[in-house]
């Protein structure tokens, strides 16, 4: 029994519930065991009253002396006697997965399990279509593996998922998550505006890649081609692009061509899910490689606006000239300065008509950004230093070589003085003046916005949140095993992506809820994905295992464990130390409230 709060025509009220198993619903209701009355009537003023009171209830001292005849009264404590022969099976330790039993309440509270039930209804399948998507999510938080060696984990957990599965049936269910890829995420996104009151002001757009294990590309009209990989691997790809919302859960993606550019991605990704999603006006908000005026034009036309960064390498020389020219710089520190602009274009649309739009352009300058920029290309800088001196002892390698070309010259000199020309002493002259150039933009960085009438720092705030897009992209490859992806199909590749998706909102949801605990230390100049980091999450969940003692009895492992009882604290999951009957571990997961 547990007191709650609940509302009543718009009154707070009080009341004593107990949660009951229900066999005929095959999961939890809440039976009102004493209505206790109106929260103002008890509440004495004082700070977290209904957070008290449940604990008061709890220790057997009820603020509310009307409760204690409810009280538990404290029992004798349980002794067991188990008795084990030679040779007895349960001798040795099995130890079986209990964790999944969060990732499925959470996948219940996003409201999957029931649209997956749904549809299985709806169409007669035969085959278990939720257990299957169930497995897929267990598998690829936990452990990450390939599609027929997940559903081979069926009996890992301490009930098995599936009752005899037929393997093969898992692509059967890539085939209904692909065909369902809107459903899904607009399901997704209403739960999170209902029920995690998602804000979209601000909407995160970035692209990635992920590779597959064979050289060989499909042809032109498949997906898997060759790209630009993100890891520099020769294989073929597909590029996948992401919108998330400004607290860091991930709003939805889409699949392209491996050889898609990125530019290219935005205005078909947004049409596909984000404009159809119904959010209020929001800021668009993306790197360089979404900066092209077509896709601005795309939002704009919308009612929305964009915060989106600019190169400036390919600014015109008149903008670099502004752009280093101190005068108009706020100065808040040694370490940073920035200046905005308000400037008047003619650009195009996507279908080629000329519109002419105002933009505030803001550049700043950090020290911290100069230095990451010098440490990146500092072996390119030494490489031009020793070539300048020596350039007798250096073979240029191709790479080299396409980074050098812009500062050469187009003249030739003769090392020697003779009128006869050898070819095979002459060197290509450095342009010390570009050269020049491109070290003074060091530590500079560009944005252009719709906002004209938002601050500048506003505006550089907003667009490094971008940030915390990259770190999802580093869960997908490293902690989820995104890729290699070894699914052929463009509708089993889809449906890939979508299941490694919903498998990282629950890991953030996980991470949202830890960020929630009262006294919980974070550092709050980070974002809130850093209370813990996925990594530590999924080895927490993976050491909450169960042991079978006897037919009657079980054993929680691990529940002491720092990482993983900070989890269970998120989710108010009580496991006192002693030996559960199967009812007691049915009751522990139909009480895990998300």
């Amino acid at each position: 029994m547990y007191v709650e709060k609940t509302k009543n025509n718009g009154i707070e009220y009080l009341r004593l519930v107990e949660s009951v198993y229900s066999p005929r619903s095959k999961g939890g209701r809440k039976k009102t065991i004493f209505n206790i009355g109106p929260l103002a009537k008890f509440d004495d003023g004082q700070p977290d009253y209904v957070k008290r009171l449940k604990e008061s209830f709890k220790n057997g001292s009820p603020l509310i002396p009307a409760l204690l005849p409810y009280c538990e009264k404290k029992q004798p404590l349980e002794k067991y006697t188990l008795e084990y022969t030679e040779g007895d099976p349960y001798l040795i330790g099995d130890p079986k997965l209990y964790s999944h039993v969060l990732i499925e309440q959470i996948m219940k509270e996003l409201g999957l399990i029931d649209l997956f039930t749904h549809y299985k209804n709806i169409y007669k399948i035969e085959f278990d279509l939720v257990g299957f998507l169930r497995l897929l999510v267990y598998g690829r938080i936990l452990n990450p593996a390939s599609k027929i060696a997940t559903v081979n984990q069926n009996n890992e957990y301490y009930d098995p998922i599936i009752k005899n599965p037929y393997e093969f049936n898992v692509y059967d269910t890539l085939d209904f998550v692909y065909k369902y890829r809107k459903t899904i995420f607009n399901k997704l996104n209403k739960t999170m505006i209902d029920k995690f009151n998602r804000k979209s002001s601000l909407v995160f757009y970035d692209v990635t890649n992920f590779y597959f294990e064979t050289e060989d590309p499909d042809d032109e009209d498949g997906i898997r081609q060759m790209g630009v990989s993100k890891e520099e691997r020769k294989l073929p790809i597909v590029q996948m692009g992401m919108f998330m919302d400004e607290n860091g859960f991930p709003i939805s993606i889409e699949m392209f061509k491996g050889n898609t550019l990125d530019h290219q991605t935005v205005t078909s990704a947004l049409k596909s899910s984000v404009d159809e999603m119904n959010f209020q006006r929001f800021i668009f908000i993306g790197d360089r490689g979404m900066t092209n005026y077509p896709n601005l034009l795309h939002i704009t036309s919308l009612g929305n606006g964009y915060i989106v960064s600019k190169s400036i390498l390919k600014s015109t020389k008149k903008d670099k000239e502004w752009l280093v020219n101190p005068e108009g710089y706020t100065k808040t520190s040694d370490d940073f300065m920035y200046k905005s602009r308000i400037i008047h274009k003619k650009v195009k649309d996507e279908y080629g008509n000329e519109h002419e739009i105002t933009e505030k352009e803001v550049v700043y300058w950090s020290k911290k950004f100069e230095a990451r920029q010098k440490h990146e290309n500092k072996s390119f800088l030494e490489f031009i230093e020793k070539l300048k001196t020596s350039p007798e002892n250096f073979r240029i390698s191709k790479s080299q070589s396409k980074d050098l070309k812009k500062f050469l010259k187009k003249d030739v000199e003769n090392i020697d003085t003779g009128e006869i020309l050898d070819s095979t002493k002459l060197k290509a002259l450095l342009d010390e003046e570009k050269l020049n150039a491109f070290n003074s933009l060091m530590g500079y960085y560009k944005i252009v916005t719709s906002e004209i009438n938002m601050s500048d720092t506003e505006i550089i705030d907003k667009y490094h949140g971008l940030s915390q897009i990259e770190d999802q992209f580093r869960i997908m490859k490293g902690n989820l095993d995104t890729r290699p992806v070894f699914v052929r199909t463009k509708e089993h590749i889809n449906a890939h992506l979508i299941i490694c998706f919903i498998s990282l909102l629950v890991l953030r949801i996980i991470q949202y809820k830890i960020k929630q605990l009262d006294n919980f230390k974070i550092d709050n100049t980070k974002f809130w994905q850093e209370g813990m980091t996925a990594e530590r999450i999924i080895t927490a969940l993976n050491k909450w295992t169960i042991d079978k003692m006897n037919d009657e009895h079980y054993r929680f492992n691990s529940i002491n464990d720092k990482d993983l009882s900070i989890i269970l604290r998120a989710f108010n999951i009580n496991i006192p130390a002693k030996l559960y009957k199967r009812s007691e571990l049915r009751n522990i997961k139909v009480n895990i409230k998300i």
